[in-house]
C-alpha cells in the first residue's frame, strides 16, 4: 500500500508536490551567489532549453502563476478598446477574477461556443462578424485553452484551422497552456506541431501543474509581441529578484523528457480512473477523457458521502459535475481507493442507509479502502 494514500487527493493537480528532478535543480541553484533579476545563468539556460523543446528561436519570460501569464500575455497583444474571443468555458473567463481585463486596462472577453470545451473557426468568425462599428470593442485576439477546462485536447488539425482563421481575420492567437504538457503527451506530437507551426503567437506554458513548485513560461513565437514585456512583468510584480529559483527547476523538468513522463503518468492514471468508473449506477461521464481530468455526474447524497469520508473535489469547474484530476505523482492506490469509496457510497445510498454512517475517520477509511483495493 502507498503510505501516502491518506494524503493524496483527486481534486487538483495543484495538490501534488515538486517532482524530484525539479527539486534537485532547485537545490543546485541554491549554491553560492548568482546575479539577480533573471540575469543569472540558470535563467538563461532554462530559456534555451525551452527554445530547444519548441525547436525555434522564441522569446521566453518566467512568471509566478498562470493568471499572470495569461493576463500579461493578452495585455501585450491588446489595447483597452480591444476584445479577445474565447470559449465560454475558457479559464481566462471563468477562473481568473477579471485578470485579463485588468492588466489590459479593459479589453473585453467575447464568448463563443463549441462542443467539449473547444472553440471552432465558425464560432470565431460568427463573433468577429457580429459588429465592426466604433461603438463595439474591436476583436484583436483569439485565446484557446490546451488542454481545455473540461479535459479535452485540440488536435493539430483543429489548431491549424484556428490558426488559419485567426490569420485570415488579422487576429493574434494566444494559447493558455497550463496543461500543455498533458496535451503533447495525449497527442504524441512534437511541441512545435501544436504551437507555432499551428499558428500560435504566444503560449503560456504551464510548469506548476506538471511538477514545479511555482512558475509558468510565457513563450512568444511572434517575437515582436514581446516588445517591452519585461516592463509589464516588473510592473505587475512578476519579476523575481532571485529569479534562478523560479527558472532553475525548469531545467530539471525539461531534461531527459521528465515533463513528458510526468504528463503521461497523469494522463494514464486519469484513463485508469475513468475505466474504473464505467458502468457504475448513477455515474455518468460528461466529457471524453483525453488529458488528466475526469468529469462525472453523481447523486448529491453520494457527493456528500464522499466528502464526509475525506475526499476533496470541485463541482463548479467547467460545465459542472464532479471534476477529478490526476497528477504526476498520483498513485494507483489513490485511484483504487477513490473507486472503492465511490462504490461503497453508491451501495449505501441504494440500500437507503445514510451514506458513510459506519465511517470512523477520513484517514482510517482511506487506508482501509487502499488495502481492499490491493
Amino acid at each position: 500500500m502507498d503510505a501516502r494514500i491518506d494524503t493524496q487527493q483527486l481534486a487538483s493537480d495543484n495538490y501534488a508536490g515538486i517532482c524530484p528532478e525539479a527539486f534537485d535543480s532547485l537545490l543546485l541553484a541554491n549554491a553560492g551567489h548568482a546575479v539577480a533579476y533573471g540575469q543569472d545563468a540558470w535563467s538563461q539556460q532554462a530559456k534555451q532549453a525551452l527554445r530547444d523543446i519548441f525547436e525555434t528561436d522564441c522569446e521566453v519570460h518566467f512568471v509566478f502563476n498562470g493568471t499572470a501569464a495569461n493576463s500579461l500575455a493578452l495585455s501585450a497583444i491588446c489595447q483597452s478598446y480591444h476584445s479577445v474571443i474565447c470559449h465560454e468555458l475558457a479559464h481566462i473567463e471563468t477562473d481568473e477574477c477579471g485578470g485579463p481585463e485588468f492588466f489590459s486596462n479593459g479589453s473585453k472577453l467575447l464568448l463563443g461556443e463549441g462542443a467539449d470545451g473547444k472553440l471552432t473557426p465558425a464560432s470565431v468568425e460568427a463573433i468577429f462578424g457580429r459588429r465592426s462599428d466604433i461603438h463595439y470593442p474591436k476583436p484583436q485576439a483569439v485565446s484557446i485553452t490546451q488542454a481545455t477546462e473540461v479535459g479535452t485536447v485540440y488536435t493539430p488539425d483543429e489548431l491549424t484551422a484556428l490558426g488559419a482563421c485567426a490569420r485570415r481575420l488579422d487576429l493574434h492567437l494566444h494559447m493558455d497552456g497550463a496543461r500543455f504538457a498533458n496535451a503533447v503527451a495525449a497527442l504524441g506530437v512534437r511541441p512545435r506541431e501544436i504551437s507555432w507551426q499551428a499558428g500560435i503567437d504566444v503560449l503560456c506554458f504551464g510548469g506548476t501543474k506538471n511538477g514545479l513548485a511555482i512558475g509558468e513560461a510565457v513563450v512568444f513565437f511572434k517575437r515582436e509581441l514581446a516588445r517591452d514585456f519585461a516592463y509589464r512583468c516588473k510592473q505587475a510584480g512578476q519579476l523575481a529578484s532571485k529569479m534562478r529559483f523560479v527558472s532553475a527547476p525548469w531545467l530539471g523538468l525539461l531534461a531527459n523528457g521528465t515533463w513528458l513522463r510526468n504528463a503521461r503518468h497523469a494522463n494514464a492514471l486519469a484513463r485508469q480512473l475513468a475505466a474504473g468508473l464505467e458502468n457504475l449506477p448513477g455515474v455518468q461521464q460528461l466529457f471524453p477523457v483525453e488529458a488528466n481530468s475526469v468529469f462525472i455526474t453523481l447523486p448529491e447524497s453520494v457527493i456528500a458521502a464522499l466528502r464526509q469520508q475525506g475526499w476533496r473535489f470541485y463541482t463548479f469547474i467547467g460545465a459542472g459535475g464532479v471534476r477529478l484530476m490526476t497528477s504526476w505523482s498520483t498513485s494507483e492506490s489513490a485511484v483504487h481507493a477513490f473507486i472503492s469509496a465511490l462504490r461503497r457510497a453508491l451501495a449505501e445510498t441504494a440500500q437507503g442507509q445514510p451514506p458513510g454512517e459506519r465511517t470512523q475517520s477520513p484517514r482510517g477509511l482511506l487506508v482501509r479502502l487502499a488495502r481492499s483495493a490491493r
